[in-house]
């Protein structure tokens, strides 16, 4: 351990905080070009949020990928073929572990290191360490991701039952013999909601809105994989054809107490669900409006009914936040305003990786963004004329990454971006700015002699 107050110069060096998905697609590009880097995770392992034993995680035991094997891996690293279609949060966990490992990631983490601040010094930056020891840096890269402060909504009333947020939830056993009521039917609102369905005495959903509830599997192929086959069309003609897709693959969601949905369909993060429509129709779970009040065991809706709850969960996401260098971000309806969803615009140098809404292949848009931020720190070492160029760039440009998508009006979705308009848009940044496109085989000199783990079906 560094002594208490003591510091260091590491002006040449780039420091990498996390160690999740977003800061380990950074550390390996960093480490392609050459870039010398230092990178510290609180937890004592890499893996983010996909570490169940990760203190103060979202994830629970029956979590499964939202998104496909087939398109959301790292980039020229494909999840095994023997996963399925959706692998489990401990198939993802390992994979994520085999990807540190084949690229030999694992030797410049520090870990059980928490960052407490980051402060401007000069031309570059002081990083102070949970120790008290301060290390200088040329630049930094934010990479802690998104789902560690939960949003708690402030109901009137007193309730004598539980109530926790969804992120403290764990196993399905925990609803046993209770009657439960979920608040929100996101992602992980609707996966608990199945698991309630099954296993607690009776199961409520609290909804403001209505949902279009997507199948996660079209014509038997993952509809991710499905939407992204053939080419790009026009939102005017995706949306049609999608939609009465829904129609006959779904029907009418509206017959199960679902409210209408009062936007179009992809307005919204998708809602990738089968098993909900199956616990709705089979009466295993039942629908209720917003919440009113609560009044002791009960909790009243904006109808006017109400039921005996024992145990609440708000599924009602994540206040984002970088708690360490919160003064340096510029925040927007709770989002930080990132050019690309990477550059801040007011501080050279300092960059968010992972702060991205997003409807699909999030890993795999995480090597895109790091390969442009290493290119740029190259290019300040090499070729400081490009790169003054793209900091012009970053201070002027705002393309619009929503590909021609009005979603609606919510502080989640105020930052939202379609995966098609943003990897497209950082093509076209990429090709500007005449940065090498990334390639199949690119990482292979990085590549280190290993043995996948095996991985738990």
């Amino acid at each position: 351990m560094a002594d208490q107050g003591s510091r260091t110069s590491s002006q040449g060096r780039v420091c990498v905080i996390g160690a999740g998905p977003a800061g380990l697609s950074a550390a390996r590009a960093l480490k392609r070009l050459g870039i010398p880097y230092d990178q510290y995770e609180r937890h004592t392992d890499v893996g983010g949020i996909w570490d169940i034993d990760n203190p103060g995680t979202p994830m629970y035991e029956t979590a499964h990928f939202i998104s496909s094997r087939n398109t959301s891996g790292f980039f020229d690293f494909p999840m095994p073929r023997t996963f399925p279609d959706y692998p489990s949060n401990r198939q993802i966990l390992r994979y994520t572990r085999d990807f540190a490992a084949a690229y030999g990631l694992h030797d410049a983490i520090r870990f059980a290191t928490p960052v407490e601040s980051v402060e401007r010094a000069g031309d570059g930056w002081t990083v102070t360490l949970g120790d008290g020891s301060r290390h200088d840096y040329r630049a930094v890269i934010c990479a802690t991701g998104t789902t560690w402060t939960p949003r708690v909504p402030d109901h009137p009333g007193t309730f004598t039952g539980e109530i926790r947020h969804s992120s403290a939830y764990r196993s399905p056993l925990e609803l046993r013999g209770k009657r439960v009521l979920i608040v929100g039917l996101g992602n992980s609102g609707a996966d608990i909601a199945c698991d309630a369905a099954t296993n607690a005495d009776a199961t409520f959903v609290s909804v403001r809105r209505g949902y279009h509830l997507i199948p996660k599997h079209v014509f038997g192929i993952p509809t991710d994989e499905f939407a992204s086959r053939g080419p790009q069309l026009p939102m005017a003609v995706t949306r049609p054809i999608f939609t009465a897709l829904l129609r006959m693959l779904v029907g009418d969601v509206t017959r199960y107490g679902l409210p209408k949905p009062d936007h179009r369909l992809f307005e919204t993060h998708p809602l990738l669900n089968d098993q909900i429509l199956h616990h709705l129709r089979h009466g295993d779970l039942a629908i209720r409006p917003d919440v009113s009040r609560l009044d002791g065991s009960r909790v009243v809706f904006a109808d006017g009914t109400a039921e005996e709850i024992d145990l609440i969960l708000y599924a009602t996401g994540y206040d984002w936040g970088i708690p360490y260098a919160e003064k340096y971000f510029t925040w927007r309806d709770g989002r930080p305003d990132l050019y690309l969803t990477a550059f801040n615009r007011d501080h050279r140098n300092l960059f968010g990786l992972g702060y991205i809404e997003v409807n699909s292949s999030a890993y795999t848009l995480f090597d895109h963004i790091s390969h442009l931020v290493a290119q740029y720190l190259h290019d300040q070492d090499h070729a400081p004329a490009r790169a003054a160029r793209f900091d012009r760039m970053i201070a002027g440009d705002r393309p619009r990454l929503n590909g021609g998508i009005r979603f609606v009006d919510s502080p989640r979705h105020a930052a939202y971006v379609d995966s098609h308009a943003y990897r497209n848009y950082l093509a076209t940044v990429r090709k500007r700015m005449g940065w090498p496109a990334l390639t199949p085989g690119m990482f292979d000199a990085l590549r280190v002699p290993t043995t996948a783990s095996e991985v738990p079906a």
